[in-house]
Parts: C-alpha cells; structure tokens; sequence
C-alpha cells in the first residue's frame, strides 16, 4: 500500500489481514529507487496506490522501475526490474497496465467467500501480517515483520489505557504507514468500537483543527509538531474544541512547554505521551489520561501490560537499577518476528532471550515510569519521521563535487530536529546550496532533505580519527545561530 490517507487504505487493511494477505506499509513519499528496494526486498506481488498526490505522481514514479507496465494487460505484468511483481491497482482511474478500484470490488463474487472461510481456517495469529519499512542506519529500510498476534493485542492495551469505547470520536492526522495510524487508529478502532475522523489526505493543520471542531471530537492523536502547527494556527481561537478531552502525543521528545499549551488551550486533559518502536508493534510505554503534569511532561509515561522492559549498561551488558541511564531493552507479545528477509540485521538488535534493543538511553523508575535521555546512535528524529544520517551520507557522497560529507540533526523549535549536511568539496571546485537540494530533489524522500547545507574545511575528530558527531552538531549550532 503506497499513498496518502484514504478510505481504501483502511479496507486494504482489513481486507488483506482478513485474507492472509501480507500488507507492506510504504512511505508515500518514496521516490523510484527507494520503491524498487522495499518492493524487492520483500517480493511484492501486488502495489496499490492513487494517481497522484500533491507532486508525487505515483504511476510515473512506477514507471520509472517497471517501464514494461504501459505495455501489459492488467494482472499480468512481467518485469524486469520487479520480477514478483503482477498486479497493479490504480485507486482512482483506469491507467494502461491497472486494475481499478472498482474492478476489485465488483470482482467478488459468492464462490470467493467461500474460499475465504476456507483460508481462515488455516490461518495463525503468530503469522506475519504487516512489514512497515523503517530507515537502515546502514542505508537501506528495513522491513519490521508484525503477526496479528503483535498488532492486536498492542492495539487491546492501547485502548485499555486510554480508556477508548464506542462513544469515542478519534481525528487521526498521522500516516496510516507508519504504527500509530495503523495500530493506534484503525486497529484500536476495530477492537474498541470507537469512530475514526480522517481529517485531510496528509497532515494539514487547518483541516485538523475543522475536523476537531465540526465533527465534535473527543480524541485526537499527533506528533509534537503537528500539534505545535495546531497551536500556531492565526485563528485557532475560533475553532470550538469543547468536545476535546484526550489523545496521543508521540514519534518524538514532547517539550513540557508544548504539553502545557496543548492540555490548556486544546482541552485536552487526559492527553498521554507514548513511547515504542515499528519493532515493538509499536507502544511499550504510555501515560494513564489521571497522570499528574510531572508525569505527563518528564516521563514517556508506564509500561503497558504484559511488556518487559530493561536498562543495560550498553558496555558491559549488566542490567543496570533503577534511575541510572543505559540502553532500554524490551521483550513481550509485542516484539516483532524480525526484519524480512534479514537474518543479520534482526540478530544485531535482538537477544537470544528475546529482547529487543532500542538503541534508546533511558532511566527507569521503581513505578514502570520511563525517561528517554537520548540515543544510542545519532538516528534525527524530524516531526515524528527517523531519519538515519548514514543514508543520507550515502546518497549525498554520489555527488560529483563532494568530498565528505557529514549528516547530524540540530534543534529546531517547529520539528524537534532538523537536518543538516556539512559538505567538504573536492579541490578546486565551488558548490551551492541550491545545487545540493536540486541533486536531492527527486531522488530522495522530501523530508530527507537537509535543511541546512553548511560548507566546512574540516570535522571535529577524535584521536582516533573517528568523527565527533555531537561536536559536529554542537558546532553547526552555534554557526546557525540556533
């Protein structure tokens, strides 16, 4: 599944859980050579997506891999790039090589139920259901493996926690791609009974605060920074948000300040930060909505049930007490299966006892209480998307005139992080701005485009040789004026 926010999204959910069918979350902003890995990565058989959205032109973008599309029938692709793949389904129109929508829709007929009920029978809760793609610190995304067993239950206690049921109206303006929309929204639903508000296709603030207001919401989920864009809207104050009285805040550190605002000026006192990762289905720790403000504002809230969580001294391994920081390990129902097709890099973040490493520094308190220090690895975190450095180094060190090139996040007040590059050029060249973004644009997701572009002579390196990244962002900091 490779769009926006739409209706068919959620049905293309269920539909396939229902069938047995693997769902792949793909990043609607993936541009052709990021499609072609994650498509081969897992063997896709089947692509669903619109004609376009915004800029991203999805049919181009396909064809780009697979110019052998234009040229087949529909459900009979044979490519060469994408060898797996034969089926392609266009959401809104007819396109050379593509079913539509409708054909799907009215291609079921009395005999395929009962095939279906058939294919239940055999069907195991501990199967795979779902690969969400998360970024590789080594480049590539990596496909985290979730059963319905992983996606169920965590989306059970979700709605535990937040005391969710049928009167429960939920605006959902978080990418149905990534965990929190399709566990903590539609799944949480389907368990509990509540109702689902699809403000806008992608995040738009303005359509979130009308959702809010005409449709008399009780909840609604974000990141930090779309609630800061809510908050920051000239005419917020005329939108009625009476009907408010909690959600979610997650994907990135919530500054206490913004938690006040949001808890005053949105209503919303039951508002609870929630903590977790793709590889954990996704929540491990989340707030109750009776928390006090300390709670709220300096914690990422309590271990949700039937969840192990850990502090390891990432050097020695000893299991550390409470209240002293180290790297947080977790372990429970909601662990995934493993990346797919990726023996290696599944063995690297998980234990042979089954724990799984977040590469997040956090403190544990003698409550279930949790505080995230920081981070193992210096992955950005930019309105709620991880961004690995390495990918973009990667991508960035393909440019004829770059020499070296170094990718931290530094502080922003709007996303929580953004990127910046800082670029030696080769000898005897002169370089832009301008030309890195336009080199970027296109061939990299939109929000892995370095914000700021900072031309230096050298790094800051340890003895060693290696490269300080936190002088480097300290110092790139200072010279932004941030």
């Amino acid at each position: 599944m490779w769009g926006p926010n739409q209706y068919e999204w959620v049905v293309m959910q269920f539909a396939t859980a229902y069938a047995g069918i693997i769902l792949v979350s793909v990043n609607p902003a993936y541009q052709s050579q990021e499609l072609e890995f994650v498509l081969r990565k897992v063997g896709c058989k089947a692509l669903v997506f619109p004609t376009q959205f915004k800029t991203q032109k999805y049919y181009e973008i396909l064809k780009r891999v697979c110019p052998e599309l234009e040229q087949s029938s529909h459900g009979t692709l044979k490519s060469k790039k994408l060898p797996d793949l034969s089926v392609v389904i266009s959401l809104d129109s007819k396109l050379p090589g593509t079913f539509s929508m409708d054909d799907l829709m009215q291609a079921g007929d009395s005999s395929h139920k009962k095939e279906l009920h058939d294919i239940q029978k055999t069907l195991d809760s501990k199967e795979p259901i779902n690969i969400q793609f998360t970024s590789g610190t080594t480049g590539s995304p990596k496909g985290a493996t979730l059963s319905h067993h992983n996606i169920v239950n965590n989306a059970n206690l979700i709605g535990i926690r937040l005391q969710i049921d049928q009167g429960t109206r939920c605006c959902l303006p978080v990418p149905l791609y990534h965990c929190l929309g399709s566990v903590g929204g539609c799944m949480v639903m389907a368990v509990h009974g509540s109702s689902l508000v699809f403000p806008s296709l992608s995040f738009n603030a303005k359509a979130t605060l009308q959702a809010l207001d005409h449709e008399k919401c009780t909840h609604v989920h974000g990141t930090p920074t779309m609630y800061i864009d809510m908050l920051g809207q000239p005419d917020f104050a005329s939108y009625n948000l009476s009907n408010l009285q909690g959600g979610v805040i997650a994907g990135s550190s919530v500054p206490p300040e913004v938690m006040k605002k949001i808890i005053k000026n949105m209503n919303m006192r039951e508002i609870v930060v929630a903590y977790g990762t793709t590889e954990n289905s996704p929540v491990t720790f989340m707030g109750f909505p009776q928390d006090n403000i300390i709670q709220k504002t300096e914690t990422v809230g309590c271990i949700i049930p039937h969840t192990e969580a850990k502090i390891e001294d990432p050097e020695t391994g000893e299991v550390l007490p409470f209240n002293r920081p180290g790297e947080l390990q977790i372990r429970g129902y909601c662990v995934m299966l493993g990346y797919w097709g990726d023996p290696n890099r599944t063995n690297e973040v998980m234990t042979d006892e089954k724990w799984y490493k977040t590469g997040d520094i956090a403190v544990l308190d003698e409550y279930g209480y949790c505080k995230i220090v920081g981070r193992c690895k210096d992955m950005i975190i930019r309105g709620g998307e991880n961004i690995y450095p390495v990918e973009i180094e990667q991508f960035l060190h393909t440019h004829p005139k770059i020499q070296e090139v170094q990718v931290v996040g530094v502080k922003d007040e709007r996303m929580g992080e953004e990127i910046c590059a800082s670029i030696r050029v080769k000898a005897g060249e002169e370089c832009t701005e301008e030309e890195i973004k336009a080199f970027c644009k296109g061939k990299i997701a939109h929000f892995k485009i370095p914000r700021y572009i900072v031309f230096v002579k050298d790094f800051p390196l340890t003895v060693s040789g290696k490269i300080q990244k936190y002088k480097l962002r300290e110092r790139m900091e200072t010279h932004l004026h941030l």
